[in-house]
């Protein structure tokens, strides 16, 4: 059983094992955040994925070698839960007149657009392009986050990026 100690931390209360929820949520919400937004588009949905994955990280408590594996159980946690939320959402019959895909109020237009670009690129060339591109990890962390290899990262930023290219030139008629 776990429960917040009056300094933010999650205790459990049988191996007192403390996580530091705090310096966690400081480090990561942003990144995650954008990680998010990327898949599912929608600040809310957004935001939720990563509420969601910080409830599974207080629930849960897993043990990490180091920070490097932190980050990449969270990242890899925000990926498939924008997929779950990204399969549920196709199941529903209709989305709400209020769920419009936007980013925050200082996000300029062509940022958007960009987006929405990539939003269009497969997955496996989105999570790789994000991390990479948008969150400036080297293509040594990205692989170790996606657990690929770092051939296989390099090959899917060169396509993602070309299926980039081609939905900004169809967009913008270049």
């Amino acid at each position: 059983m776990r429960v917040l100690s009056e300094e933010g931390k999650a205790v459990h209360l049988f191996h007192r094992q403390e996580l530091d929820l705090a310096g966690i949520y400081d480090r990561y919400a942003d990144m995650l955040y954008r990680l998010a937004l990327s898949y599912l588009r929608c600040d809310e949905d957004a935001r939720d994925a990563v509420q969601d994955v910080f409830i599974k990280l207080v629930e849960h408590n897993p043990a990490f070698r180091d920070d490097e594996h932190e980050r990449a159980w969270l990242v890899r946690a925000t990926i498939n839960r924008s997929c779950d939320l990204l399969r549920r959402r196709s199941v529903r019959a209709s989305l709400p007149l209020d769920e419009v895909t936007h980013l925050p109020a200082q996000a300029s237009d062509e940022a958007q657009d960009v987006l929405d670009c990539l939003s269009r690129v497969p997955e496996t060339y989105r999570a790789a392009i994000t991390l990479h591109d948008l969150e400036g990890f080297s293509v040594e962390e990205t692989a170790r986050m996606l657990g690929v290899s770092q051939s296989a990262v390099k090959m899917r930023l060169q396509r993602g990026r070309l299926q980039l290219k081609a939905q900004w030139e169809e967009e913008h008629h270049v």
